[in-house]
């Protein structure tokens, strides 16, 4: 089974791809897809550029081209569970799009994506991931411990922990302590970031797993994109050790 694995930066990108054994290159579209074995594993790896639109592009090539039978997202977001620190990881049970819905006088109402409620109502909000690969995933990371952060990245020689939560996903970097408390009491989000709903959306489409793996890059709060900048190559190796870690449950 060949799976697929997508990266929106660099930073992101660079853990995995450096790794990668007898890489052969594809450029479709805006993105270069490189078909490689990880760790023994058949993949397929691409960069697809911030966004959902990026996403869903690079998404349904893996799926449509290359074959794929599952597809995860490794990357970085922003956290909104105040328990949650610098370094940590979410795995998404659920993704949902928050910045999808209708716009009325009190402001933004969530609704699913494709959907409007005088025209094809529905009472789902989000995608679920597939529950026996989560559960493969979480007999997997049982008793796995990430080394720590440096000092210097907040780490206080203590693991990243890892949760399984919704992760929110919008066309916006939140930069905002406001909108971060917003997001984390409205919709449960334990972390946010640009791609991880519409990769769900595809992947339901085309009847396949999925999979979102986020370390926290920063909090998603007035200091966010200095945190980004700082931690983010610490936070990305983070995600990229994981996913290579559950390669096998696929």
């Amino acid at each position: 089974m060949t799976i697929g694995l997508v990266c929106a930066i660099e930073p992101e990108l660079v853990h995995l791809r450096n790794e990668l054994t007898g890489r052969v290159a594809t450029v479709v579209g805006h993105a270069q897809f490189d078909a490689g074995e990880l760790d023994g594993h058949r993949v397929v790896l691409v960069g697809g550029g911030m966004g959902k639109v990026n996403t869903a592009v690079v998404a349904t090539v893996l799926a449509d081209r290359f074959d794929c039978r599952a597809i995860v997202f490794t990357g970085v977001a922003g956290g909104l569970d105040p328990s949650l620190s610098i370094g940590d990881v979410v795995i998404a049970d659920r993704a949902v799009q928050h910045d999808a819905g209708v716009i009325e006088d009190s402001g933004l109402q969530i609704y699913q994506p494709g959907h409007v409620p005088f025209i094809n109502p529905t009472e789902r909000q989000g995608y679920p991931s597939d529950s026996a690969l989560l559960g493969r995933v979480r007999e997997r990371l049982a008793d796995f411990i990430l080394p720590p952060l440096s000092l210097a990245a907040g780490g206080f020689d203590r693991p990243p922990r890892i949760s399984f939560g919704t992760v929110l996903t919008g066309d916006q970097f939140v930069h905002s302590d406001l909108t971060r408390d917003r997001l984390h009491r409205e919709f449960g989000g334990q972390a946010v970031e640009m791609e991880g709903g519409a990769l769900a959306q595809v992947c339901e489409a085309f009847g396949i797993p999925w999979l979102v793996i986020r370390a926290l890059s920063d909090l998603a709060g007035h200091e966010s994109h200095f945190d980004f900048t700082a931690f983010v190559d610490q936070a990305a190796a983070g995600s990229a050790t994981i996913l290579r870690r559950l390669l096998p449950v696929f």
